[in-house]
């Protein structure tokens, strides 16, 4: 099946760790070549320990498919700095800010990513998210712990713990609303 190994293609190696846009983080674990259908092809062989899922990735296909290498410490600092902004909803059907927010989740940019952590997170003291709402937030919110914590070499719960202290940073809607409701109360 696999006639060669190397170890360094098209500016990855094995052993590095790269983000591929639908499923997230992931470990090239060797470059090999196979032939499929007659042709020789040089493939990335990425694990996603996560998922349990082996991804062979053909070396011409890294551009169009959108595999990247993991994103430098300046922009995951940008990143937790976004969730820390204040959430913009837009006022369309759900249907469709779920349909962006899972297109911002697979196009594998980590700041469109963690918008969607920000503007679907909701703390303790604001209403229900729907069972939908709920599972793209945890996807998200998956994706952007792992990247950061690949980068900033922490666990997985380090990770989450970091964005969650980033997310609580945040202005909330329901303490508008709150002040709104005492300043009805006290008229």
């Amino acid at each position: 099946m696999a006639t060669k190994k190397s170890t360094q293609r098209a500016g990855f190696k094995t052993g590095e760790y790269i983000v591929y846009p639908s499923h997230g983080v992931g470990l090239i674990q060797s470059i090999e070549e196979q032939e499929v259908a007659g042709l020789t092809l040089e493939l990335f062989v990425i694990g996603f320990e996560q998922d349990k899922l082996t991804l062979r990735v053909p070396v011409a296909k890294i551009k169009s498919v959108g595999m990247r290498k993991l994103a430098e410490p300046d922009l995951v600092a940008k990143a937790l700095d976004t969730v820390t902004g204040r959430a913009r909803v837009k006022r369309t059907m759900w249907s469709r800010r779920a349909q962006e927010y899972e297109a911002k989740i697979n196009s594998g940019d980590l700041i469109s990513i963690s918008e969607v952590v920000r503007d679907l997170y909701r703390s303790d003291d604001q209403p229900e998210q729907s069972y939908s709402e709920r599972q793209l937030f945890e996807q998200a919110m998956d994706r952007m712990s792992r990247e950061i914590a690949a980068v900033n070499k922490l666990s997985l719960t380090e990770a989450v713990k970091l964005i969650t202290k980033n997310l609580s940073k945040s202005p909330r809607r329901a303490a508008k609303n709150d002040d709104a409701d005492a300043e009805e109360a006290a008229a």
